[in-house]
């Protein structure tokens, strides 16, 4: 038994200690979103609920914004899974590891799956064969993500109601994009996606229904794929 909860615990801080200095994006990201809830026609209370419901930064960022541009419900959808279609490929990543895990585990744990936890688990699940600890561990990153993002964007929401509508905040918001993407243009192939990508959802913007983003994200993952096969 004590075997057990030592390798509970030794699982759960390190991976809350991996993924802590990730939370340096996460923070000023999660109140950017909240201010950007507070002053939507969605509200602050709404806003804040998709962060326990959708708990995905940019598809949360992307449907308050949508809703308040009076985009259509399916668009919306719509969006918010592209955006978060990545998810599909941390997923077939983590599955051979998830099998060894309890079936509650497999069906209760992947609501913490985000881009950080991911990316500090599949590094550490190469470096032991522990189902125990591998589940602790991904337990550990998602859930000190998740209780950070939650602190974070209800700030957010607490601090927007109080800010002036003079003090226009949106220009924080690809200043945050920008942050997160830096460090994952590591190659030819993502830098092609990011450019493309971004640069068709920006002449897309005035697209009809509000499609200029997934129209993009379309772009951007169809230029990667070609960078990617191109010969060098």
């Amino acid at each position: 038994m004590n075997q057990v909860s030592n390798v509970r615990r030794r699982g759960t801080l390190d991976g809350s200690r991996s993924v802590a200095p990730l939370l340096l994006g996460v923070v000023p990201f999660g109140l950017v979103f909240g201010v950007t809830a507070a002053g939507s026609v969605v509200g602050g209370g709404l806003g804040y609920a998709t962060s326990i419901i959708i708990f995905a930064g940019a598809a949360q960022l992307a449907t308050i914004q949508l809703l308040d541009a009076g985009v259509a419900a399916l668009v919306v959808i719509a969006t918010a899974l592209v955006i978060n279609a990545r998810h599909l490929m941390y997923s077939a990543a983590m599955a051979p590891h998830f099998r060894e895990f309890p079936t509650a585990s497999r069906f209760t744990l992947p609501y913490l799956l985000t881009d950080q936890a991911f990316a500090v688990s599949i590094v550490r699940y190469d470096e032991t064969t522990d189902p125990r600890y591998k589940r602790w561990f991904y337990f550990g990153a998602g859930i000190t993500l998740w209780i950070a993002w939650q602190i974070t964007t209800a700030t957010g929401v607490l601090l927007g109601a109080q800010v002036p509508e003079s003090w226009s905040l949106e220009f924080a918001i690809p200043l945050v994009f920008l942050a997160l993407l830096i460090p994952i243009v590591r190659n030819r192939p993502a830098l092609v996606a990011a450019l493309i990508g971004g640069g068709v959802a920006l002449l897309a913007s005035g697209a009809p229904y509000g499609l200029g983003l997934i129209i993009g994200a379309i772009s951007g993952v169809i230029a990667g794929v070609v960078a990617e096969r191109a010969p060098r």
